[in-house]
């Protein structure tokens, strides 16, 4: 095997392996039924290949282009994790707040395609699939790259392979997440949905108490 090829799919993995487990929409998806509980189930479909699409865009410009983004506002990561920490948590807290009636598709209407193309964007791709968390590792995964421009390339291809695959599973996973809504039932969808709310939550926390430590110990005599 070409010592490229071998270097692209390590690469892959890596990249795969470093932002699944944040983004993480197999728990993800009990949170997209909840919040796509007016939609049609060809709405809901529409709404996973938008949800997948924008996930792409973004992880593809924090892996590219976001150190250069925070840097030209003269932000730090840390900053972008406070902030995001406390949007994931409004948004845990009104999940769990949520009338915990489960949805019924066959009845639903669905909103109308302006509301629909924000929905998408705002909450169910940032920050519910894409939150400061995977942002933050995304940007630290792009600022990596080596010198020379054979590893630059070969670098290149491999985070675009492998957040390209990152982005079919957040698909395949929010497009089928209705069959998890019949195979659960309302009592199982329900539970499922408030126990996923409360771990986002809890996640927001985290989020934030990870920005907070890190700006206080930039604090002078943080260490001593």
């Amino acid at each position: 095997m070409p010592a490229e090829l071998r270097q692209i799919i390590e690469g892959v993995l890596f990249v795969f392996a470093a932002l699944l487990p944040i983004v993480n929409p197999f728990a993800g998806a009990p949170m997209f039924l909840a919040l796509t509980g007016d939609c049609t189930p060809a709405l809901r479909a529409s709404l996973a290949r938008r949800v997948a699409r924008n996930a792409f865009l973004l992880l593809l410009g924090s892996v590219f282009v976001g150190n250069y983004v925070l840097a030209f506002f003269g932000l730090s990561v840390p900053v972008v994790q406070v902030a995001g920490g406390l949007i994931v948590c409004g948004l845990g807290w009104d999940l769990l707040r949520q009338d915990s009636t489960a949805p019924n598709p066959e009845h639903a209407v669905g909103p109308d395609p302006v509301e629909m193309r924000n929905r998408a964007f705002y909450p169910l791709t940032l920050p519910l699939t894409v939150g400061p968390g995977t942002i933050s590792v995304a940007i630290t995964i792009g600022a990596n790259h080596s010198y020379g421009m054979r590893s630059m390339l070969v670098n290149s291809a491999s985070e675009l392979i492998g957040v390209t695959a990152i982005a079919g599973t957040i698909f395949v996973c929010y497009r089928y997440a209705d069959r998890m809504l019949r195979a659960l039932g309302t009592t199982g969808t329900s539970v499922m949905v408030r126990l996923s709310a409360f771990i986002l939550l809890c996640i927001g926390v985290q989020i934030f108490w990870n920005g907070v430590s890190a700006l206080v110990g930039t604090m002078p005599g943080a260490h001593g």
